[in-house]
């Protein structure tokens, strides 16, 4: 099979692979759509440094089963499904407790966090745990079937841990993909103003498009002031969906009494200062948000396939893996938002 093996930072090289076979409780799949993550992006380039080469990426799948293993029930060749990257034992004290994605054996496929990471979906098959696969709906595509594990993250930070109410002011920092579907989940969910920000203008229309009220981006002014003149009295959550510690900085200095604030994006061990007799008073609410779980999982089936939220409309590129090496150049270009692969 062909796949996309990154040995190095900025060496990511297509090889044939054999086809790899599934274990008693795993299926194999044939990947027909992938999409790239920005720490997909951020491993091939060395932003990224807890990457242990040789890593094959990709954690974002959907596809076709081609093969299950002896112990597999309710699954069989032919059924098209959406692949979670985060594995999971289904038996420990976390995952009883409905908390999958602390799992004491978790693994990813093509990811990071823990310890255990398996060749990911930048590929033509792909190997995991039976358990971690859904149904796609029969009247979704692949490209948006792929995106459920993003909107997953989405609905999971906005609604399950920052519980984002009816009517709520809201502000997305970032609006690459992952902010897009943050935004979107805000917008189904109720959003009284909806503020985007960011540094691209690409991004803002897009987020525009997609729903927001408002955009502001910090090279054009200062971002608080402009924010506090729509809002006179503060936004009611802010979520930073971009990444670089400057968003997470932004975002504690828009925090006015209650706001309810999530570190969504950031995943680089970098340090900010808190006040801490300021957010005593503030009574700021922080939360934070990784992976996904069975729950945000099935929610997110849910939302594309009734129409609520269209991942087709976050799409920009689409590439065939022979071609990754150009899907990758278009991530590091401000005129893209979502960019799949399709083995």
């Amino acid at each position: 099979m062909l796949t996309a093996v990154l040995y190095d930072v900025d060496k990511l090289v297509l090889e044939d692979r054999p086809v790899p076979q599934p274990g008693p409780d795993e299926a194999l799949v044939r990947i027909k759509s992938c999409g790239i993550c920005a720490t997909d992006y951020k491993a091939i380039k060395g932003i990224r440094t807890n990457v242990r080469f040789p890593l094959v990426p990709g954690h974002e799948p959907a596809g076709v089963v081609a093969g299950v293993g002896a112990h597999v029930h309710g699954l069989k060749e032919g059924d098209e499904v959406i692949v979670c990257p985060s594995g999971y034992c289904g038996h420990c004290h976390y995952c009883r407790m409905g908390q999958s994605h602390y799992c004491e054996h978790m693994y990813t496929t093509g990811g990071d966090g823990p310890e255990d990471v398996r060749p990911g979906s930048f590929a033509e098959y792909l190997v995991t745990g039976a358990n971690t696969l859904f149904a796609k709906p029969p009247g979704v595509s692949f490209d948006a079937a792929c995106q459920t594990e993003p909107l997953s993250g989405a609905w999971k930070g906005i609604i399950q841990y920052s519980e984002m109410r009816v009517g709520d002011d809201v502000v997305i920092i970032g609006t690459g993909g992952i902010g897009m579907y943050c935004l979107m989940v805000a917008r189904a969910a109720g959003a009284g103003r909806l503020i985007a920000v960011d540094v691209s203008d690409h991004a803002l229309e897009t987020a525009r498009q997609l729903g927001a009220t408002h955009t502001l981006n910090p090279k054009h002014g200062d971002v608080k002031s402009a924010l506090y003149e729509i809002l006179p009295r503060g936004p009611d959550l802010v979520l930073e969906a971009a990444g670089p510690i400057e968003a997470v900085n932004l975002m504690v200095s828009l925090l006015r009494r209650g706001t309810r604030w999530n570190i969504f994006g950031i995943t680089t061990h970098e340090k900010f200062t808190l006040d801490g007799g300021l957010m005593h008073f503030l009574e700021a609410r922080m939360d934070s948000s990784f992976s996904t779980n069975p729950l945000a999982m099935e929610n997110a089936i849910r939302l594309i396939e009734r129409g609520v939220v269209n991942p087709e409309k976050v799409i920009s590129h689409r590439f065939p893996l022979a071609e990754i090496a150009k899907a990758i150049e278009v991530m590091g270009t401000p005129g893209r938002n979502k960019v799949v692969i399709n083995p």
